[in-house]
């Protein structure tokens, strides 16, 4: 056997038919690497007739060394110690002549699974053993980070669809319902945009992710091609948030007025007297609110976009590969909303996961991303651990090199 560069096609083809596999090996999500300055490898392990393994790589320099990226590893089976071994020593010697000094792989390896209260549902037996036969071929592991270090995040969030829509509603948090139901009453609505609308997800997201707008309109043109994309925001209705706030503003102010003449005629019941103090302080509230939506009406007479999400669809599972939403209308629950939309939409279709994407360590005690990993688990969602980054050397002398050429300093500025 040997390994060998195969043709994009010969790639797509193993790519959809081998489990597990994500949206990261796909040659749509490589060929949107390569407009942002990536060389890409398809290699395979073949015996001239068969594939027996394969992977896209993609290639870029660093202080003028050549480096490799396997983003979620190779399409092989782990847990086949000899396909393994052989594999690993032919990349090596494959990627070494290409001057490549080392390569980087995530690889889909399940070390636990977690339910949405972060306890253990699931045990990777044989874990430790294809640990240590990487380990042993020479892959150096790189630590089980908490939050979001690695290549890809070492942990992630995902829901089942695979029940009915009753069922998937009633598994969330109540606080993430009631965040549903209110955004609902509020006005807010989800559109399924497109690529023209991605401006949206890049203002949402500009002060907190490294990715630009090119990046998102290229991840788009490249899985539009094959119908594997989607996306989606939400807009709060101003018109329409305003009539419901003031709607309830007149529906407190009457009750507090019948309650009150309830009470001048003697009325004074504990059970009267509760409902006015309720009554008075709902007056108070959306008298308040009402200011902020007459404000929002006059202001964005158009709606607001408050959230975003930029979707792709692989094999049986929806990947939610970048979403945002404007701090400034966090109170709205929009992007609870949009998440549900999404949830009851490709749970229609018949995909059987959604994976929310990255999250990070769920035991890590004082965990600062703890808010985003609540946002998550809340909607039922169970946690997946990898085991993380590995490197490989493929070219020791150049590796040696590349290591050593940083760190240095004062050397060529004058100091000692």
């Amino acid at each position: 056997m040997q390994i060998k560069i195969i043709t994009v096609e010969d790639f797509i083809e193993y790519s959809k038919n081998f489990q597990p596999s994500s949206v990261y090996q796909t040659a749509n999500y490589a060929k949107t690497m390569e407009k942002h300055g990536y060389e890409v490898l398809y290699v395979g392990l073949t015996d001239g007739i068969n594939l027996y393994a394969a992977s896209l790589i993609l290639v870029y320099k660093n202080n003028g060394f050549k480096y490799g990226l396997a983003p979620r590893g190779f399409l092989i089976n782990y847990n086949d110690v000899n396909l393994v071994t052989t594999f690993t020593k032919m990349i090596k010697k494959f990627l070494g002549k290409k001057d490549i000094v080392a390569i980087k792989i995530n690889p889909m390896i399940i070390r636990k699974l977690y339910d949405s209260k972060g306890r253990a549902m699931y045990n990777n037996e044989q874990y430790d053993s294809t640990y240590q036969m990487l380990t042993k071929l020479g892959y150096f592991h790189l630590g089980y980070n908490n939050y979001f270090e690695a290549l890809k995040p070492r942990f992630e969030a995902f829901i089942k669809l695979d029940l009915n829509y009753i069922q998937l509603f009633g598994n969330m948090e109540k606080s993430t319902r009631n965040k549903i139901k209110k955004a609902t009453r509020d006005g807010i609505k989800v559109y399924h945009g497109d690529i023209n609308d991605l401006e949206y997800l890049y203002l949402q997201t500009k002060n907190k992710y490294p990715r630009d707008l090119k990046y998102f309109k290229h991840l788009y043109e490249e899985f539009d091609k094959d119908n594997l994309i989607d996306f989606y925001y939400s807009k709060l209705d101003t018109t329409e948030y305003l009539k419901y706030i003031q709607d309830k503003y007149s529906e407190n102010l009457n009750e507090s007025k019948k309650l009150s003449n309830e009470l001048l005629k003697g009325n004074n019941n504990d059970k009267i007297i509760n409902k006015k103090l309720i009554a008075d302080k709902n007056v108070v509230k959306y008298r308040n609110k009402l200011a902020d939506a007459t404000e929002y009406l006059k202001k964005y007479p158009n709606g607001i976009v408050i959230s975003s999400a930029l979707v792709a669809k692989w094999n049986n599972e929806v990947y939610v590969m970048m979403d945002g939403y404007d701090d400034k209308f966090k109170k709205f629950g929009a992007k609870q909303l949009l998440i549900w939309k999404l949830i009851g939409r490709y749970a229609k279709l018949g995909f059987k996961r959604l994976n929310l994407g990255g999250v990070t360590n769920i035991n890590e005690p004082n965990n600062k991303f703890k808010g985003l990993n609540d946002f998550k688990m809340n909607f039922h969602s169970n946690i997946i651990e990898y085991v993380g980054d590995f490197e490989l050397v493929t070219n020791s002398p150049l590796y040696f090199m590349f290591k050593n050429s940083f760190g240095i300093t004062g050397i060529f500025n004058g100091k000692k």
